[in-house]
């Protein structure tokens, strides 16, 4: 007989590519993904993955019984969180990711609040800088900083805007002095984001885009620290509002005019196409909408 849990299994191993990551999404040890491999293929009769000490690749059969038994735990999954919301509750499994400044600084505290209202969800909260993929990864739903791309049918929500500003500090101005225009920023020192597709700065100037690339004094993945260079004097950033509010009022860091405004950006949540009927996806947008508030509390 099927075993849930065998298939659950399988299905994480499938999405990951790997045992050990399979074992740290499900919680579990690897020897137990493992144990629930092999009962999975004893009862089913066949192989379902190639395992090699250094690779594993699913086969023809498991290709195929990936795609069913995904939508089983998906319906499991669904039909658990059905019953829950007949009783007025919200319950289950839900896996989301977001960068990881942005993570740390206000999705956190924005999702404590959600989930002492609805004790019964259980949430994984993966925070990373890179791309993800919300399909490719198994994810319920990612957070993205600006535009959302994915690799299969996704579903784009809006939660918040997101300005950016030209910040230095006191003493690097002091130093350096302070640009009044975007052609000046070609003489000066710039803190940048490394992540591909963002390392350009770029300004709104007689309603057409114009690309800056100032001299580089450090290329980083993370925005806290981009900040925290900013701050001890090694160049000029251009971060978002919610790196920088406190900083600038209290004078930490100067906001800059150099006559042209800052592309700015917006805070997406994305889920796949599959999961537009979720309750907990609309409660958790809805929720971090008004936490987050419209124009956000971090541009106030």
């Amino acid at each position: 007989m099927l075993k849930l849990e065998a298939a659950a299994a399988f299905v994480a191993v499938a999405e990951s590519g790997s045992i050990t990551e399979a074992a740290r999404r499900m919680a579990l040890s690897k020897s137990v993904i493992s144990e629930r491999l092999s009962e999975l293929e004893r009862g089913l009769g066949t192989k379902l993955l190639d395992r090699t000490t250094r690779k594993l690749s699913i086969t023809e059969t498991g290709r195929s019984f990936y795609e069913r038994a995904k939508r089983i735990m998906q319906e499991v999954a669904d039909a658990s969180a059905e019953i829950a919301e007949r009783r007025g509750e919200l319950a289950g499994p839900l896996r989301i990711a977001a960068p990881t400044s942005f993570g740390i600084l206000h999705l956190g505290p924005a999702l404590y609040g959600f989930l002492a209202k609805h004790p019964r969800i259980e949430l994984t909260l993966d925070l990373d800088d890179r791309f993800v993929s919300i399909v490719a990864d198994g994810y319920d739903a990612i957070l993205r900083h600006g535009p959302v791309v994915d690799d299969g049918p996704v579903i784009v929500r809006k939660l918040a805007s997101s300005r950016r500003f030209l910040v230095a500090a006191p003493d690097y101005l002091e130093t350096f002095g302070r640009p009044g225009t975007v052609e000046d920023l070609k003489r000066h020192k710039g803190i940048i984001y490394s992540i591909r597709g963002a390392a350009d700065w770029r300004f709104k100037v007689s309603r057409r885009l114009t690309t800056v690339r100032p001299q580089t004094t450090l290329r980083v993945n993370n925005g806290i620290l981009m900040r925290d260079a900013a701050l001890a004097g090694l160049g000029l950033a251009l971060l978002p509002a919610y790196f920088i509010q406190a900083e600038i009022a209290d004078g930490r860091l100067v906001s800059i005019d150099v006559g042209a405004e800052p592309e700015g950006a917006s805070i997406y949540m994305a889920f796949p196409e599959d999961r537009r009927g979720s309750a907990k996806l609309r409660a958790l947008t809805a929720w971090l909408r008004d936490v987050f508030g419209d124009p956000p509390y971090w541009e106030a």
